[in-house]
Order: C-alpha cells, then structure tokens, then sequence
C-alpha cells in the first residue's frame, strides 16, 4: 500500500468519527481568503469589459490551484524534512480535512431534526447553509427534496472526487480539487456580476469533476442493489434517461441515480438571487418524498464512500502487485 493510500485511509475514518466540529480552522477558510483577495486584485488590474472580465477569471482559475497545490506540497515536504513520520501524521489530517462526509451528514440532518420538529422556518435556515438557491418560502415538500439534492450531488463534489484525487496525487491532488470546487461554489454564478469573471473556474471544475461525477452515479447505483430499501434497477433507469437533465455536465449525474434508487422526483424549478430559473426535474414521482429519503440519501452517501475508498485501495494494491508505479 502506497502512503498516499495509507494516509487517505486514516483521513477518511478520520472523517468518519470525527468530521469538522464547529469551531475548529479549516483550510478551505485560507483558500476563500485567497480567492476574494485575488478576485479584488484582478478586477482593479482588469477592464470591467466581457473581454477584461474573461481574461481576469482565466488568470484566476490558473493562480489558485496552482498556489494552493504549491502550498500543500511546500508544507508536507518541509513536514518531511523534520520527519518523515510527521509528514504522514500532517497527510492523515489533510486527507481528512478534503473530505466531507461527515459534515454533509451533520448539516442534513440538522434541516431533517427541524423538519421532524415542523419548524420550517428553522430548516429554511439550516437549509441555506448547505444549498445556493433562495429558500424563503419554501414548504416542507420543497425543503426535503433541495436537501436530498445536495447530499447527492456533494457525494460527488465532497467525497468520491477528493478522494479519487488524493489516491492519484496524494493531499497536494487533493487541495488542488479542493480550491477548485471552492472557486467555482464563489464565483462559478451566471449571475450580473461574475458570467464572465467566473467562467473560466466554472468550466475548470466540470472538467476535474467529469469522471468522478459519472463514477459516483455507477457507485450510487451499486449501492442501491446493496441496501435493503432501495431499487438499483430504477436507479439504473432514470441515471440513463434523467443524467443530462441539467446545465451542468455532471450535476445530473448522481442525482439521477439517488432519485431513482429512491423512487422520488428531484431537481425542477428553483429561485437564485430572487430569480426564478427553470429546470427540467429528474426521477419519476413514484411516491412523495418525505424526510425520511434525506437519512435515506445519507446511507446511499456513505455506502458509495466505503466503496469507492475499498475500490481505490484494492486497485492500488493491485497496481502495486504488478510493478507498475505508484506515487
């Protein structure tokens, strides 16, 4: 076993018992910091032209994931300079920290104990954090199912796609997704002020998402035939029919397959920034949903995680069986 391999393991159980407790630093604070400093630094440097604003966000999209991955790569080789048992003591950690199963667990069922209490005004808050739509005014029905949505779409961005990074290149892979997704969730809107700032971050993480979306969708699907309650057929179904039915390349992807595992249709019509957007819906309305199918989509989540970790360590070993090189 690789030590990319060894530490990723011990920062996904990490991750598992323990999570980001409130509180606590985490990197991603540093990452936004940089991505709002540069933001304010290209826009003075850059015309505020469609042409300006193109240029200013290509400059972005390549500094930041440069800098980042510098950063962690800079820190885990001076980490093993001291020693190399510190070096892979900080690579647990990091590896833990790009992961996020546990804090989407934790921040779904937080709007899933308020919809149990029928305070909606209090899951429409808890819901806010989690999601980027408006969620004033929204009913309990609606509520459930932007909840379900994003436990299955930040399986794909919060979970299998750092760690597929991370069994690739290691933490340094891992931060490099990480600042990624984090530019896109800051800038990567169609809106007035950054269509053509954020373009070019937007479109960088559909790339580095394209194959661990689609690989998180074909987990999802297995998982369903795994565990009891759920329809892997269905899943399989709508996943082929329902998985282009967003803007997004890849958006689609898992949420199709957790819509069909569950019998439940997702996605449709929703408000940003007070604007109404239309969206096709994905699934078939085979039931209502209730907010059972968040806990539901929180098994599905953690199912695919202990596969995709089992399988990028068995084809690791595997590799490494063979004699091929490894990191």
């Amino acid at each position: 076993m690789t030590e990319f391999a060894a530490a990723l393991s011990v920062g996904f159980f990490l991750d598992w018992f323990i999570g980001d407790p409130e509180g606590w630093w985490h990197p991603v604070r540093a990452v936004g910091w940089l991505i709002g400093a540069l933001e304010r630094l290209l826009r003075s440097l850059f015309p505020a032209s469609k042409r300006g604003e193109l240029a200013a966000g290509v400059v972005l999209a390549l500094a930041v994931p440069a800098m980042t991955a510098a950063a962690a790569a800079c820190f885990l080789r001076i980490m093993g300079a001291l020693d190399p048992g510190l070096r892979f003591a900080c690579s647990c950690v990091m590896c833990a920290w790009l992961l996020a199963a546990r804090s989407l667990k934790t921040e779904s069922m937080k709007v899933y104990r308020s919809l149990a209490a029928r305070d909606l005004e209090r899951a429409r808050k808890e819901l806010s954090m989690i999601v980027g739509r408006d969620t004033e005014g929204l009913t309990g029905e609606e509520i459930t199912k932007a909840a379900v949505e994003t436990v299955a779409e930040n399986t794909s961005d919060g979970v299998i796609a750092p760690l597929c990074w991370m069994l690739i290149l290691g933490p340094v892979g891992g931060f490099f997704y990480k600042s990624v997704n984090t530019m896109d969730s800051m800038v990567g809107y169609k809106n007035e002020q950054y269509l053509y700032f954020g373009r070019a971050a937007a479109r960088l993480d559909d790339l580095v998402n394209w194959i661990p979306a689609r690989l998180t969708a074909l987990l999802m699907i297995l998982a369903a035939w795994i565990l009891p309650g759920f329809c892997g057929a269905q899943a399989w179904r709508i996943w082929m029919r329902d998985r282009k039915n967003h803007k997004s390349p890849n958006s689609a992807q898992a949420e199709a397959a957790c819509a069909g595992a569950l019998g439940v249709q997702l996605a449709g019509d929703a408000r940003y920034f007070g604007r109404l957007v239309k969206k096709p819906t994905i699934g078939d309305s085979l039931r209502l949903i209730e907010r059972e199918d968040i806990v539901r989509a929180n098994q599905l989540m953690y199912m695919v995680s202990v596969l995709a970790l089992c399988g990028g360590l068995g084809l690791t070993l595997l590799i490494s069986k063979l004699g091929l090189t490894m990191p």
